[in-house]
């Protein structure tokens, strides 16, 4: 009586084997990918936050018009463009931040008060 696997049995152990491998390296991949994609849509929505933090921060009161810029978080360049356009009520203004970066895009809305005197 002999003891062990034969040729074919091992064969077929390491078809499997590589078969379930190569699954779990495209998983690995997609979930790699899929978490830099979630970072760069989390740094964008931060610089739409800054940038409207900014003008609350400083209560400045802008004009309407387009802004345009860059900026940079974690090491990432980000281009955000302000909309800011009057509103009925002459004591707000609407600002819109667009952020982009390659493929992912990111855009806040808020309202600014008039600085109190």
């Amino acid at each position: 009586m002999n003891k062990g696997f034969t040729l074919f049995e091992v064969l077929i152990a390491l078809a499997v084997i590589a078969i379930a491998m190569t699954a779990v390296m495209r998983a690995s991949a997609s979930a790699a990918e899929s978490a830099f994609e979630l970072k760069q849509r989390l740094l964008a929505g931060w610089v739409a936050q800054n940038r409207m933090a900014e003008l609350t921060a400083f209560q400045i009161w802008p004009i309407a018009g387009v802004l345009n810029g860059h900026e940079t978080q974690d090491g990432m360049d980000f281009s955000w463009r302000e909309e800011i356009t009057d509103t009925p009520n002459p004591l707000f203004k609407k600002v819109v931040v667009h952020v982009s970066a390659g493929q992912i895009s990111s855009e806040l809305t808020g309202y600014l008060t008039r600085p109190m005197p």
